[in-house]
């Protein structure tokens, strides 16, 4: 799990170190179009159903319409803010699925630490924007836009986790459900990379070992890793666990880019991230204080 954080925190480096020469959106259209293609090989080799089948491919056609939407706004703000700021406010999305489920299943009622959690989240993301230093930086409503591509990807992520939980997609098998996202990926962003002018492809070796990455290691072995993982183990550990991404994005964005870490943003960022680990984290802690807590005395 360990390693997979550090593999997604890498993916938004890549993507801002390679933007010259390899416009964010269209590098992500690409990725997609080959990772599909390697889920679809295998799951022609597993025998698995067709992507028709059951009538799966309506919510699946949206799970892949929002799953889309996230990338084209992360490859967007990728151009106007920090890597570091978009991994953050992109890992806002448990915060709006744990809405978006509140809502839909009675299962997923929030409990008072959880709401507790995304008030403190939303603090930090009020911190993170308001408060930012804004002498010596001329260009801080620029990031202030990408930062908000960067909140409104989190939205979209968290509305696909809600799609993906109360449909059909949730019995599907996870290559079958990671393939339509990665066509609706495909499908919606290579047309919008050419009407937003993100074609630029200069093909360095950066640039092809970029997508390398990208198509193979993050969008066909991680999802898949994640998936297996997600089926083996606790979700509530893993979905704490996951926030080391994060972490590894501001510290890899300062190291690798020389990034700009304002004090406003890193309050606001160990905020909201505290937030989401007490939102997502919260089945988890119960279960550590119901353990901690002393037997009964029985006579």
């Amino acid at each position: 799990m360990v390693v997979l954080c550090l593999t997604w925190s890498l993916q938004q480096i890549a993507l801002k170190a390679t933007a010259a020469d390899f416009s964010p959106v269209l590098q992500i259209a690409v990725r997609s179009g080959i990772a599909a293609a390697l889920v679809g090989l295998l799951m022609w080799r597993r025998g698995e159903g067709s992507l028709l089948a059951d009538g799966a491919w309506k919510p699946g056609a949206v799970a892949g319409a929002l799953f889309g939407l996230e990338f084209l706004l992360v490859g967007e703000g990728l151009g106007h803010t920090s890597a570091a700021h978009m991994v953050v406010f992109l890992y806002t999305a448990p915060i709006f699925a744990a809405l978006g489920l509140q809502w839909k299943l009675p299962s997923e009622r929030l409990a008072p630490a959880q709401w507790l959690g995304i008030l403190l989240a939303f603090t930090g993301i009020a911190i993170a924007f308001l408060l930012r230093d804004t002498q010596g930086n001329q260009d801080w409503s620029r990031m202030l836009w990408g930062d908000l591509l960067g909140l409104l990807g989190g939205a979209a992520w968290g509305a696909t986790t809600v799609v993906i939980r109360t449909t059909r997609l949730s019995r599907l098998p996870a290559t079958q459900t990671l393939l339509y996202q990665l066509l609706g990926a495909f499908a919606l962003l290579l047309p919008a990379a050419f009407l937003l002018g993100q074609t630029t492809f200069n093909p360095t070796p950066v640039v092809w070992a970029s997508l390398a990455f990208q198509s193979v290691v993050v969008a066909f072995v991680s999802f898949l890793v994640w998936f297996w993982l997600m089926r083996r183990y606790l979700a509530s550990r893993l979905g704490v666990m996951s926030f080391l991404t994060p972490l590894f994005g501001v510290v890899l964005g300062a190291w690798l880019l020389g990034e700009r870490i304002e004090a406003s943003f890193l309050t606001g960022a160990l905020l909201v991230l505290a937030g989401v680990v007490m939102v997502s984290g919260h089945e988890l802690f119960a279960q550590w204080w119901r353990n901690l807590r002393p037997a009964p005395r029985t006579r």
